[in-house]
């Protein structure tokens, strides 16, 4: 998938352990950016059922999970025609996810978290092994703020860097033209490999896990304890990928995509490399512990106008201080001088204005 889909490893690796730990993932990016192609690739090459549907306001329950069964409906029963539909699929793609409205959210809920298709008294297992939701944004309203929840890892797809685009024109052009090729391992194979979660050793790395969410959470990140126990199944999916039965410092990488807001990118990856690079990548990591790449300067610059904001008049926020070293450090990191020099003169205001309210 990597040489089909230029620029986009990052994502592909954290396709693979989302797959791996039975994890949803959350795709943010504006339309165009491949977020569609990826996981139809994905399925393909799995050989494995998949169910994908465009969401709007007005997206009834049928839409999704089918209509009722007529003829069982004419003896009394009420029993769901699930056949090709969302409950039968074994990756599910939901577009524009965010405009899931309250008719269709108490089901998705449900499904996302527990794997479970509940309609009236009707309640049965689903296959589902991922799901993958996408949008252009990020939910303000409280209610689709518990649909997003539920989505343990996100991240940013994007158009492709300039320097790129005639790699991806070339790559387009000609996945037209290429044979589909042998069917794919199956979905079994994937449960299988989801059974064997379990069995990778996590006392290794369990404190350092602890610590880290205890900083994300001292930053302003929402780490519940319900998404901090599902961690675990993410980092060990990391394990897994990698060809391991045991997890490492390096597997905490995949921490660095449970941000809630944008402006929180470049200050989560920050602690979580702070972490991973402790003890520096050797033979067996997974590659996506090697990612970070050179800091997105206007990223840097929101987060720094949010922690002014954030501490307000008096600055009373004690965690702001932490956040404001991690940024600095990142600054350093900026390659163009301009900007670095504006950075650097910013994070030189707040310490001032930090030191002057203490």
């Amino acid at each position: 998938m990597k040489e089909v889909f230029v620029g986009k490893d990052g994502i592909i690796d954290l396709m693979g352990v989302a797959l791996a730990a039975g994890e949803n993932l959350f795709l943010l990016g504006p339309p165009g950016t491949a977020k569609t192609a990826l996981v139809h690739e994905m399925t393909r090459r799995l050989g494995a059922k998949s169910f994908d549907y465009l969401l709007t306001r007005f997206t009834e329950p049928n839409e999704l999970f089918g209509p009722f069964d007529i003829r069982r409906l004419r003896e009394g029963e009420l029993v769901t025609n699930t056949a090709g539909m969302l409950p039968e699929a074994d990756v599910v793609f939901l577009d524009e996810l965010l405009n899931a409205n309250s008719a269709i959210l108490n089901g998705l809920l449900m499904v996302l978290n527990e794997r479970v298709f509940r309609r009236g008294a009707e309640t049965r297992a689903v296959p589902t092994l991922m799901v993958v939701g996408a949008s252009n944004q990020l939910p303000e309203d409280e209610a689709l703020r518990a649909l997003f929840d539920r989505f343990l890892l996100r991240v940013r797809c994007g158009p492709v860097a300039d320097d790129q685009l005639g790699a991806v024109l070339a790559a387009g052009w000609l996945m037209g033209r290429r044979e589909i090729g042998e069917e794919g391992p199956g979905a079994e194979t994937v449960r299988g490999i989801q059974r064997g979660l379990t069995a990778v050793a996590m006392d290794g790395v369990r404190e350092e896990l602890i610590g880290l969410v205890r900083r994300l959470r001292a930053a302003g990140v929402v780490v519940s304890d319900r998404r901090a126990v599902r961690l675990q199944r993410a980092v060990a999916g990391s394990a897994l990928m990698a060809g391991r039965g045991e997890a490492r410092l390096s597997d905490l990488w995949v921490l660095a995509h449970v941000w809630d807001r944008e402006e929180q990118m470049e200050m989560v990856a920050a602690l979580v490399r702070a972490v991973v690079e402790r003890e520096g990548m050797v033979a067996g990591d997974h590659p996506g512990a090697g990612g970070g790449g050179e800091p997105d300067a206007e990223a840097l610059a929101r987060e720094l106008d949010g922690l002014e904001t954030r501490w307000g008049a008096g600055m009373a926020d004690p965690a702001a201080g932490d956040v404001l070293r991690l940024l600095a450090e990142r600054v350093q990191w900026v390659r163009v001088p301009a900007a670095r020099e504006r950075l650097e003169a910013k994070c030189r205001e707040l310490w001032a204005r930090r030191d002057g309210g203490a």
